[in-house]
């Protein structure tokens, strides 16, 4: 598919998909005349790079994570080094140290509340 199709499919702009690409994070064959074209599995993985940038990650891990992951399509997986499980785990950690933040937060908002609707 061409990369207009893959951004409709995705709703990620052709921008970002170039930059994916330039990333490493997404491969395509070029057409005799220079065209980019996806494979169908490539709608996966985009959803799958955006799932990862919304959960914090930059780019560079994105790329050592990808590799790593089965897509949806059942394809091939490596074995991720040590290192990687390490980071990943710390990312984790982050993310659930935010949640309790964020939970936090909304108790005090939901007494704020509670009690400005009681007055």
């Amino acid at each position: 598919m061409r990369i207009g199709e893959l951004a409709r499919r995705t709703g990620v702009s052709e921008r970002s998909l170039r930059y994916y690409e330039q990333q490493g994070l997404l491969a395509a064959e070029r057409t005799p005349g220079g065209q980019r074209d996806y494979p169908e599995r490539a709608v996966d993985r985009v959803i799958r790079i955006q799932e990862l940038f919304a959960a914090g990650l930059h780019s560079r891990k994105i790329a050592q994570l990808l590799p790593c992951m089965r897509d949806a399509d059942g394809g091939p997986s490596e074995i991720a080094d040590t290192q990687l499980v390490g980071d990943l785990t710390a990312e984790r950690d982050r993310i659930d140290r935010l949640i309790v933040e964020l939970r936090n937060s909304r108790a005090v908002l939901d007494d704020v509340i509670s009690a400005a609707a009681d007055r």
